[in-house]
């Protein structure tokens, strides 16, 4: 599979160690920053890893800040993203089950490295939400994107 990962500076620790996690498995990795511990913002990754999923050039994305949050929030302002926080290996399996979320958003200092390779992996080896009752769900929050106004 295609991935594009981004990372701000907390994040940055663990990206290398799960880069060459994912290579070993076959996927290929798109690199988008940062690329030092330097204190940098997280919305610049985010965007990076938004077009290119929302492009086509990847099947999914990771994004990686300290709490995974703020990567979220970013994410999620692109049309047709679906960035979900992620920390378990449970929530990694429901957010592409029930959410189709096609990135993942991870909090680097709740974790560990070992953690989030587990999260990943249920994740990428999860289908993005193939039950009917869950895409009527994922069409409302397209129609979201839209109009701005639940129907």
């Amino acid at each position: 599979m295609k991935i594009a990962m981004g990372c701000d500076h907390a994040g940055f620790v663990y990206k290398k160690e799960i880069i060459e996690h994912l290579t070993a498995g076959g996927h290929t990795i798109t690199d988008v920053g940062c690329y030092t511990t330097d204190s940098c913002d997280y919305p610049d990754s985010a965007a990076a890893v938004a077009r290119a999923v929302v492009s086509g050039a990847v099947e999914r994305g990771i994004l990686m800040c300290g709490s995974g949050v703020g990567m979220s929030i970013a994410a999620n302002k692109f049309p047709g993203i679906r960035a979900g926080m992620c920390w378990s290996e449970t929530i990694a399996q429901l957010i592409a089950e029930h959410n189709a979320a096609n990135v993942i958003c991870l909090g680097s200092r709740f974790a560990t490295a070992s953690q989030m390779i587990l999260w990943i992996d249920r994740w990428l080896a999860t289908p993005l939400a193939v039950a009917v009752r869950h895409q009527k769900r994922i069409d409302k929050i397209t129609a979201l994107e839209i109009t701005c106004e639940p129907k």
